[in-house]
């Protein structure tokens, strides 16, 4: 199964981000190979549109589970989409929630924002 999770730095030690389209990178872990990569996010500096990009780079990674704290509607839309699972992340790290989700102590994220649309 590949998972993308958004996060602030580069490094396994790094914090969940609290906004998947201006997270600075996504973690893809790989949970057959157990082997883990750092995409960044070229999204993160858009004037606008950020979270359907930053859903785009997700899709085009072959995930199967996002892992974020929270979604606007035109990315979830975009992640949806692809069918690829939401599960709302906790606030911590990404050994964390990788555990959380790996002992189903993650909750499917239900509810969607509107979106910053440039705020």
């Amino acid at each position: 199964m590949i998972i993308a999770i958004p996060v602030e730095k580069d490094s396994k030690e790094s914090l969940v981000s609290e906004h998947f389209g201006r997270s600075n990178y996504f973690l893809i872990y790989n949970t057959d190979a157990k082997e883990y990569r750092f995409v960044k996010n070229s999204a993160a500096k858009s004037s606008g549109g950020a979270g359907i990009k930053a859903a785009q780079i997700v899709v085009d990674e072959n995930t199967e589970v996002l892992v974020s704290p929270q979604l606007g509607q035109n990315a979830a839309d975009v992640i949806k989409e692809a069918k690829i699972k939401i599960y709302k992340a906790q606030v911590g790290t990404i050994k964390e929630n990788l555990q959380a989700l790996e002992e189903e102590k993650l909750n499917l994220l239900s509810e969607v924002h509107e979106g910053y649309h440039g705020n």
